[in-house]
């Protein structure tokens, strides 16, 4: 399969056909659960595994800084110089090439790494939200890596950042931040209305139930964005209520593309036609609003005391 150039600087929002780089979507996603089982292993739970999760950065991905013994250290994917970096707080880096390797070199070759930087670390061996998953020391399947390709998605994901944060800035109560959940693979940002939910039913591949009832604990408004996987086949925006309240699912979101599929409980908006829109970053934030006021209508949220004027740079919220 050839490489995929890098988007142009001008292009904000590059194409991404997930039958082209499927195999380096899977092998990075399993890259990304390593790196983000280190920070699971080291870090306080946080509220609806807030703590696991990866942020964008202006060359790629990261844990954020992670204690360990007195110290910190961070891992960070870097897509334009295609390495994983780790920084120590004492001044120790390390750094691998992101090239074609198997999950089970990529594995042995980012703990041997912190290792030597004396960060010794044990994380659970198997993928999470994946079914009949390899274990990460046995995969020598996944081993895909198009640079190209590994590049477009990071700078897709920085656009979504953007768009996604700028919606997050118009609600007044508890929010998440905007962040990538190395399981299902996906940016995400969630709203709650600060009422407690039904104990979720579980049952999600490769995930024990508890983890999954504490993260569905309170009633919530999710969206966010699948670069293809979990079965869809293609990037598409998602917007989702839990617990699904009577008439979420029959309401109109926007834009007019955008649709409720109903084996996944979810609003879909196709990225192809976000990103081919007069103005994407409109149609963006037309299907956030929407899917999230079907969910508050719907559910009786209080929207007057959760909700305020999206916000703007260097301008105080008005009171």
């Amino acid at each position: 399969m050839a490489s995929s150039p890098a988007p142009s600087g001008t292009e904000v929002w590059p194409a991404l056909p997930y039958e082209a780089w499927q195999d380096t979507c899977a092998t990075l996603q399993l890259w990304s659960q390593i790196v983000g089982k280190i920070r699971l292993a080291q870090t306080p739970w946080l509220n609806h595994q807030w703590h696991v999760t990866l942020y964008l950065t202006a060359r790629g991905l990261t844990t954020s800084p992670i204690p360990y013994d007195g110290r910190s250290f961070e891992i960070e994917f870097d897509f334009i110089g295609h390495t994983l970096n780790i920084h120590s707080s004492d001044g120790g880096e390390r750094s691998l090439s992101l090239v074609p390797r198997s999950v089970a070199d990529f594995h042995d070759a980012v703990l041997t790494a912190l290792a030597e930087l004396d960060i010794h670390i044990q994380i659970h061996g198997r993928p999470n939200e994946i079914p009949d998953a390899i274990p990460f020391r046995e995969d020598r399947i996944h081993r895909n890596y198009d640079p190209g390709y590994a590049q477009r998605f990071w700078r897709l994901l920085l656009q979504v950042d953007r768009v996604f944060k700028q919606f997050r800035s118009g609600f007044l109560g508890k929010a998440s931040p905007v962040h990538l959940f190395w399981g299902s693979f996906d940016l995400a940002v969630t709203r709650f209305s600060g009422r407690p939910a039904p104990p979720h039913p579980g049952g999600v591949p490769g995930l024990p139930d508890p983890i999954t009832r504490e993260a569905y604990s309170h009633e919530l408004s999710s969206a966010g964005f699948w670069p293809g996987n979990g079965g869809l086949g293609y990037p598409a925006f998602y917007s989702y209520a839990y617990p699904e309240p009577e008439g979420f699912r029959t309401a109109q979101a926007q834009p007019q593309e955008a649709f409720f599929h109903e084996a996944l409980g979810e609003f879909i908006l196709p990225y192809e036609a976000m990103r081919t829109a007069p103005e994407p970053d409109q149609a963006l934030l037309a299907f956030l609003q929407s899917t999230y006021e079907a969910a508050a209508n719907a559910a009786g949220w209080d929207r007057d005391a959760l909700e305020c004027a999206i916000g703007e740079p260097g301008v105080p919220r008005a009171l």
